[in-house]
């Protein structure tokens, strides 16, 4: 089986894991980390766009009951359990700024500069409007998380996205919507090569330079059960460029590539889709008489009004586009919704080729995340066609469609495999009681946020794409074909 996988062009390294899982909504993934950082001996690196200090990771364990559940008193805690164990907190300096707001959040980040082995810091080497969105933790090399999930408010959710969740609340005591996300766990060589990328970030940050830890081997939170083991898995980035480093587009290539390898069907979770590289390589597919099937799960609309103005207006028109190309009805976008009918917030970063190819990082469907922000995907592919990495891949896409639907995941592989199709198996489940999947349906646009949305005001795909005369850009620049073709 041909590999799509390039180090060098859409990835920068492929290194050995011992152990991956991935991990679905943030209750699992806080508890997996708490676990795995009672495990640390000398190093942990936290990697985020957002960090909030009061949040609570989870309860206390057996094996440590004093255990703080607030994250920001635990890795307190945890320096002063271990006199040989460094914490550094690194994260995008203008999200950093608004939670010095609160009292809290204040007060614990000023207990962590005074000491002398927690070392919090905050990144300002990136463009203007840019941000670092890179979500990794990396414990003694030996075990790292990298996916999509922040450390912050607002994330935590169960897999159930119950209606009346008492425990979805912030700290500040609102409540807040049902949550969905997706990350990873990893263990072995491909860990320490994500410890040397979060060094190599604390450098260009400005901070000391950071040594590797020794050798570590109990890492893994008990917690999780492995998917996959003894599997190479690949490293991806998106980093801008700047004075001190070159533009890399790892990413991007690996979207486009994965999407012209696909051969029955794409499934993919992403939090916008507004981009006009990934929409051109959708639509090639789509021309095709015997292309794949596609399906995205979106959020019903992004989260904020500033980002409903550029990323939902840029999705209605890309996704009314690409009607028009699709001839043979193999394109869907859906929202998850609760059993009582509250949107569920997709988050999560998802892209599934067939069975072959799993991809979990931080990377959405947009410009800023394919040009503009720092990004990390991590992405593992079968070596021979039905192997068991092939059907663990499948697993996966089948039990995050069972969550969505309400139903087992052994449901959903023998109705795809009844339909043969992955849209007619969706389809046929949506329509039950209880949680569901719902389709897209193209709002109403006014002329402004038309006009925003096809200039990429909001949502540039370069640096300097800020400063360009409008006229230079738009959505549609290689798009406007299959638009004018109805």
């Amino acid at each position: 089986m041909n590999k799509v996988i390039r180090p060098g062009a859409n990835a920068w390294r492929v290194e050995h894991a011992e152990r991956m899982s991935v991990i679905v909504d943030a209750e699992d993934y806080f508890r997996a980390a708490r676990d795995a950082m009672l495990k640390a001996r000398h190093q942990i690196l936290l990697i985020g766009w957002d960090f909030d200090a009061r949040i609570r990771l989870a309860d206390p364990p057996e094996e440590a009951p004093d255990a703080p559940g607030q994250v920001g008193a635990f890795i307190t805690w945890l320096a002063r359990r271990n006199p040989a164990l460094d914490i550094h907190l690194l994260r995008w300096d203008i999200g950093g700024l608004k939670s010095i707001l609160h009292a809290r959040t204040l007060a614990t980040i000023t207990r962590w500069t005074l000491h002398p082995r927690i070392h919090p810091k905050l990144d300002s080497n990136h463009p203007p409007a840019a941000s670092h969105h890179q979500k990794i933790v990396v414990i003694d090399d030996c075990l790292a998380f990298c996916g999509g999930i922040d450390m912050t408010r607002g994330r935590w959710d169960t897999r159930a996205h119950r209606d009346d969740e008492p425990h979805r609340v912030d700290p500040d005591g609102s409540r807040y919507m049902p949550w969905h996300d997706a990350t990873t766990a990893l263990q072995g060589p491909i860990a320490r090569a994500l410890g040397e990328l979060c060094r190599e970030r604390w450098a260009l940050a400005g901070g000391k330079p950071i040594a590797p830890p020794p050798p570590s081997d109990a890492c893994w939170p008990e917690c999780l059960t492995p998917h996959f083991t003894d599997v190479p898995a690949a490293i991806s980035r998106t980093q801008p460029e700047t004075d001190r480093v070159d533009a890399v587009h790892e990413i991007e290539q690996l979207y486009l590539d994965l999407i012209a390898r696909a051969r029955r069907t794409i499934y993919a979770e992403s939090q916008y889709f507004a981009s006009r590289r990934i929409a051109e390589a959708i639509a090639r597919r789509l021309d095709e008489e015997d292309g794949p099937e596609i399906v995205i799960v979106n959020p019903q609309a992004a989260d904020g009004w500033l980002e409903q103005v550029a990323m939902d207006t840029a999705r209605a028109r890309l996704v009314e586009a690409l009607r028009r190309r699709d001839r043979h009805s193999r394109l869907r976008i859906y929202h998850p919704f609760t059993a009582a009918g509250e949107a569920i917030y997709v988050h999560a970063k998802v892209f599934v080729v067939d069975d072959t190819a799993l991809r979990v990082g931080s990377s959405n469907f947009n410009n800023r995340s394919l040009r503009l922000d720092t990004e990390c995907d991590v992405t593992i592919e079968c070596a021979e066609l039905g192997d068991l990495v092939c059907t663990q891949i499948a697993a996966i896409r089948d039990d995050l469609l069972a969550e969505h639907l309400g139903c087992t995941p052994e449901e959903i592989t023998r109705m795809i495999a009844d339909q043969g199709s992955l849209i007619g198996a969706i389809e046929l489940l949506r329509h039950r009681d209880g949680r569901s999947l719902r389709p897209y349906e193209t709002p109403d646009l006014d002329a402004v946020t038309v006009w925003l949305a096809d200039n990429e005001v909001l949502d540039p795909e370069n640096p300097e794409d800020l400063f360009e005369p409008m006229s230079n850009g738009g959505l549609f620049r290689r798009l406007r074909k299959p638009w004018r073709k109805a």
